[in-house]
């Protein structure tokens, strides 16, 4: 599931939910503590909720307080994609799906070890496969 998935807008409009669509395509963030996935504890993996692509493992995931899942790590290191956001006046790294350049969330240096990072995902624009 390596090959780059590029679709209309108005593709991406008829397959993803509009809350999905406003997060994924459109760079919006959902309210903490309200994704589904943020208090999930089961074992599997996270994938892309626009193209199934595989993100996060279950064994990465902390409960970082934020609201937001958060994981110190993705799948592998070229799932996702990072790019400078300096949108609502911050300096951020925003998080996307390498496969299909779906916005997750943003990345920050405040996670835990072993590699310092806090992938603050939104739940809309996660799937879950269960172990």
């Amino acid at each position: 599931m390596n090959d780059k998935v590029c679709k209309t807008d108005t593709e991406w409009r008829d397959e993803l939910s509009p809350e999905q669509y406003a997060v994924c395509r459109c760079s919006a963030t959902e309210a903490p503590f309200s994704g589904k996935y943020y208090d999930h504890h089961q074992s599997g993996t996270y994938v892309c909720a626009a193209c199934q692509a595989e993100l996060f493992s279950s064994a990465a995931k902390y409960d970082s307080g934020s609201g937001w899942p958060s994981y110190y790590q993705p799948v592998t290191t070229t799932a996702v994609s990072e790019h400078a956001d300096t949108t609502h006046g911050m300096r951020r790294v925003e998080v996307k799906c390498a496969r299909c350049d779906s916005h997750l969330g943003h990345v920050f240096p405040d996670g835990p070890r072993p590699t310092g990072l806090r992938y603050c995902i939104n739940s809309a624009s996660l799937g879950f496969v269960e172990k």
